[in-house]
């Protein structure tokens, strides 16, 4: 049985055969010969809102040939205190799989390992492994093999999707930089446990210098609302911009997961030069779940 918990959990050889498979099932959307899901009923369980990962993730279980229901934590028992075992003890006997977005990484190991059924992360605080998939796919749709290239994080270094990108570094051979304020940064623990070619500074422009990809996300997460003033203070000056664009290659890719908030983490006039790139991005959500999903069940 499959799951994809996390980056650092995911075989080398499964992102591989998920990035892989993902041009394909682009291509063929409309007309997939292929219902791996036929006969199935999915579950996504999101206690935390969404609106790229719950629309990509319904319309993909549809489009490969299941049914899928969606439930927050006030729809069913966890929301009044059910432990995630019993919920997936329940769930496990009644659904082919399962979707969870939420904030313990715990929360969504300990389903995987109770409900027996393939299970995904489509976010914790600990990680966001489809969103990376996706954003490598992306990189290579458009500019080829992302081993050997440079990629570049300015913003918060310290957040889930910093970390799965450090894990995914080690793993396909490419160098990542990360320029944040030096209370952002990412923890020791992870980065000995990564491995790979990273790179932590507080400069901007270092960072930036000869990037294949520029890359960032907002500087407050979601369950940080209370830190906003100080993380804006503190972010300051840690943003893609025109300047930090003509210090990357000339060719360089500007990226964001979204949602975006200009004037913070990305000004406006960059994130309209790039937005082609950064819809495209958000597009290949849909794709490269759909990949995912066809691996967790073949």
């Amino acid at each position: 049985m499959k799951h994809l918990l996390s980056i650092e959990s995911l075989a080398k050889a499964d992102m591989d055969q998920i990035l892989a498979a993902s041009g394909p099932i682009k291509k063929e959307r409309g007309h997939h010969k292929k219902q791996p899901l036929g006969g199935q009923t999915w579950a996504m369980i999101f206690t935390k809102s969404s609106t790229r990962t719950r629309v990509s993730f319904e319309v993909g279980v549809r489009e490969l040939g299941g049914q899928v229901m969606f439930l927050n934590a006030n729809d069913i028992q966890l929301g009044r205190g059910e432990p995630i075992k019993d919920t997936a003890r329940v769930l496990g006997r009644m659904v082919h799989g399962a979707i969870i977005r939420t904030f313990a990484q715990k929360d969504v190991e300990d389903f995987a390992h109770y409900s027996r059924i393939p299970t995904i992360n489509a976010l914790t605080d600990d990680e966001h492994p489809c969103q990376i998939l996706t954003d490598i796919f992306t990189f290579q749709e458009k500019r080829g093999p992302i081993q050997g290239k440079v990629v570049t994080w300015i913003g918060d270094g310290s957040n889930n999707m910093a970390y799965s990108w450090i894990f995914a570094a080690a793993k396909l051979g490419f160098e990542f930089r990360i320029a944040a304020p030096r209370e952002y940064q990412p923890a020791p623990e992870i980065l000995s446990r990564a491995g790979g070619k990273i790179v932590v500074t507080d400069d901007v422009k270092a960072a930036a210098h000869g990037a294949d990809m520029l890359y960032t996300d907002v500087w407050i997460s979601m369950g940080q609302e209370a830190q906003a003033a100080e993380r804006i203070k503190k972010m300051a000056g840690y943003q893609i911009n025109a300047a930090s664009v003509k210090l990357a290659k000339p060719d360089a890719l500007v990226m964001h997961c979204l949602p975006a908030y200009r004037g913070k983490e990305i000004d406006e006039a960059t994130f309209e030069a790039h937005a082609q790139t950064i819809f495209d991005q958000a597009e290949n959500r849909l794709h490269v779940q759909k990949a995912i999903l066809d691996w967790a069940v073949s």
